[in-house]
């Protein structure tokens, strides 16, 4: 026997065996991300299984042995069954019939190399014995593997043509996995990037926003700017440099790369908001990627943390070239009075109170953070002005 996979901690993930009796071990092969990273040693989150079986014949086997099963993808052969240990995607052996670079249609097959012979890259159409672990390569893949090397099975442009997200995952994962590039295929996808426009925008996002937190994310970005990959789709990223700045800062303050943070760093800062809606990010990522541009202000690291937010405050100063040491492990606290210590000092109950205690934050804020004492001298400052003031 050739190649098997490790002993990697989810083939023991509880329900798995079960899962791979009801298949049958001799019909059910791991496939994908789930061989390819445990090969490297890397632990992986997503486990997926091809199968012969057909996707009725999936859902009786599982329901019979009591497995959970969600249809997530029937139409196109998928299951998902849902095990003690997580859920695990079953997809039936196909290939494509046609395609429109957005869209396949799929008939099922129980070719091996069929179903190896659709995929994207060698590297991730590697399959192995649920049991033995004995790993199945079609097309290099586990040469190409060695050599870190990520490449389209096959003619680039035909596979392009079939799914153009796989110009975005070609450089996702090469900035994951690779060393040198690929020519043909970067050749292939530098010739193709127009066909990027034909793609939603959430997709080319969410490939986007996994390549930039990737290992060689700056090279790779900086190669895809040389290459025109984004003028069609993202016209605003046009400069690498700030991009590389920030990673060396991340890296310096020992802050982990955040996808959104280094997207912003992309941006022209009057861009992120229209950026984000184009992307079609969260209502979340939108407010975090537009926010980010806004500078840190002239307040203090602290200050702009207890305003906006821990996560803004990090961006921003990142960004900007400016220290995060003073919050990295520091809590912003709440201000330590609250409005009914202000009516027992005479004020009346209302806006003059909500007021009262912006004033006090605010000199809290300025003096850095100061106890309750110091707190409760402040309240009764501003408590006798206010006093004082209305008695005129």
């Amino acid at each position: 026997m050739g190649v098997t996979l490790p002993d990697a901690t989810f083939r023991h993930g509880e329900g798995l065996e079960a899962l791979i009796k009801a298949l049958g071990a001799q019909d059910a092969r791991y496939v994908g991300g789930i061989v390819r990273d445990s090969l490297l040693g890397i632990d992986a989150a997503d486990v997926d299984i091809a199968t012969r079986h057909q996707p009725d014949e999936v859902l009786d086997r599982l329901r019979a042995a009591g497995i959970k099963t969600v249809p997530t993808g029937i139409a196109h052969g998928t299951i998902t069954a849902i095990l003690p240990s997580g859920p695990v995607e079953v997809t039936t052996l196909r290939h494509d019939v046609s395609t429109d670079g957005r869209h396949a249609v799929v008939a099922f097959t129980d070719d091996w190399r069929e179903d190896a012979a659709r995929r994207d890259f060698t590297i991730n159409a590697l399959y192995a014995d649920p049991l033995s672990g004995e790993v199945f390569d079609y097309f290099g893949g586990l040469d190409d593997l060695a050599a870190r090397h990520v490449r389209f099975i096959g003619d680039p442009y035909r596979r392009i043509a079939e799914d153009h997200l796989r110009i975005m995952r070609f450089f996702r994962f090469h900035a994951r996995f690779g060393d040198a590039i690929d020519s043909e295929g970067l050749e292939a996808c530098a010739a193709r990037a127009n066909d990027l426009m034909a793609l939603s925008r959430e997709r080319i996002a969410a490939e986007l926003l996994k390549l930039l937190i990737a290992p060689a994310a700056v090279a790779v970005v900086t190669l895809m700017v040389d290459r025109g990959i984004f003028a069609a789709v993202l016209p605003e990223i046009t400069d690498p440099a700030p991009l590389a700045a920030l990673a060396a800062r991340e890296d310096a303050a020992g802050v982990a790369p955040a996808a959104i943070r280094r997207l912003a760093a992309l941006l022209p800062p009057d861009a992120a908001d229209t950026v984000g809606a184009r992307l079609k990010l969260s209502k979340h990522d939108r407010r975090r990627l537009t926010h980010a541009t806004h500078g840190p202000g002239g307040e203090g690291p602290r200050a702009l943390a207890f305003r906006e937010g821990t996560m803004i405050a990090t961006d921003r100063l990142l960004l900007a070239g400016e220290a995060v040491g003073p919050i990295l492990d520091w809590s912003p606290p709440r201000l330590p009075i609250g409005g009914g210590a202000l009516v027992t000092r005479g004020l009346s109950k209302g806006p003059v109170v909500a007021g009262a205690l912006r004033m006090i934050e605010t000199r809290w804020i300025a003096e850095g953070f100061p106890d309750a004492a110091r707190v409760d001298q402040l309240a009764d400052e501003v408590v006798a002005g206010l006093l004082s003031t209305n008695s005129e």
